[in-house]
């Protein structure tokens, strides 16, 4: 596996990461806790050595399964985690970035991972009732304390980031990116290039779709959240199928697969830029990584905006709610 360094922070991690979501909230029921560790252990086999999860996963389950995991190799991997949210009776409950409060989640989840350090700790959504000030300021302070490596944020908007950068050196912005959510591009890639911050696209498959294996009669279980997308209406799957086909056309012309080409398009990106595709399979968990080798040269790349520019992907990306924490 290739490794890659996050912007200018000397955090250093394989060129795909591991989003560890999926295996205990978001998608339909949790995976079994020994087929989740057993999941997450092969790709540290496979050379994957950033593991991303959240104290709101679960809730708090998933910190749980990614700790006990990766207890064993501890030193030879990488763990995010992040803070953001509060919590009644175990559900979420909108957001809380209050340094107090980041601290309570910081020794939380220390506890759950089983370790004595956080190597990358993300603010999950940007509070606006706290200052971004005060949130870098208490992440520095658990820096300082060892507790912390290396601060993150996710979904932040460019002022947001110049704002916590300039408070404590921001190593790593977490957002959506993929082939059919490419606003990043506009504004944030090159303020994250200008700040020598590193880029981690979750949901790099568009949440499954950039596979090519869902349609408009695809089906999703009761607790998948997709159910909510606006963009994984029926008429939007089926509206937005030139995408798949576009990847598919690319994956024919490579001998790889529609996931395999979407997760090497942002691989080419930028070198700063490092994926963090989430499965509960393994065999998919294979294919994932065996994209680190697909090489797209200045024509494929090329044929790709070519052929994305002239496609309108259909339907918002959140639900109206989950809209509304997005910092722009």
């Amino acid at each position: 596996m290739q490794k890659r360094t996050l912007g200018t922070s000397n955090l250093e991690v394989s060129a795909l990461g591991l989003g560890c979501m999926g295996l205990s909230f978001g998608y339909g029921p949790a995976v079994e806790t020994q087929d989740g560790i057993a999941l997450i252990r092969a790709a540290v086999d496979l050379g994957v050595t950033l593991f991303d999860t959240a104290e709101v996963y679960g809730p708090f389950t998933n910190e749980d399964l990614v700790g006990e995991a990766l207890a064993p190799v501890r030193d030879r991997v990488v763990i995010a985690t992040k803070f953001g949210f509060k919590f009644e009776n175990g559900k979420q409950a909108g957001l809380d970035s209050r340094p107090t409060h980041i601290r309570e989640v910081a020794e939380a989840s220390l506890k759950r991972l089983k370790t004595d350090r956080i190597d990358l700790l993300y603010q999950h959504r940007v509070d606006p009732n706290v200052p971004i000030e005060d949130v870098a300021g208490a992440v520095k302070e658990l820096i300082q304390a060892g507790k912390v490596r290396h601060f993150g944020l996710s979904e932040a908007g460019v002022q947001t980031i110049r704002r916590a950068h300039a408070v404590q050196p921001v190593a790593a912005l977490q957002s959506e990116y993929s082939l059919w959510w490419r606003e990043p591009e506009a504004e944030i890639l090159p303020t994250l290039e200008e700040l020598g911050i590193g880029f981690v696209p979750f949901s790099p498959l568009g949440k499954g779709y950039l596979t090519g294996k869902m349609d408009e009669n695809t089906t999703f279980d009761a607790t998948d959240f997709r159910n909510t997308v606006p963009r994984f209406s029926s008429e939007a799957r089926k509206a937005n199928q030139a995408v798949v086909e576009l990847l598919g056309t690319i994956a024919a012309r490579k001998n790889a697969t529609s996931a395999q080409v979407a997760l090497a398009w942002l691989l080419a990106q930028k070198p700063w830029v490092v994926p963090i595709p989430g499965t509960t399979k393994q065999h998919l968990l294979q294919e994932n990584v065996a994209a680190t080798a697909v090489e797209l040269t200045a024509d494929d790349l090329r044929d790709i905006d070519t052929a994305a520019s002239r496609i309108t992907v259909q339907g918002a990306r959140y639900s109206e709610a989950a809209q509304k924490m997005i910092d722009r």
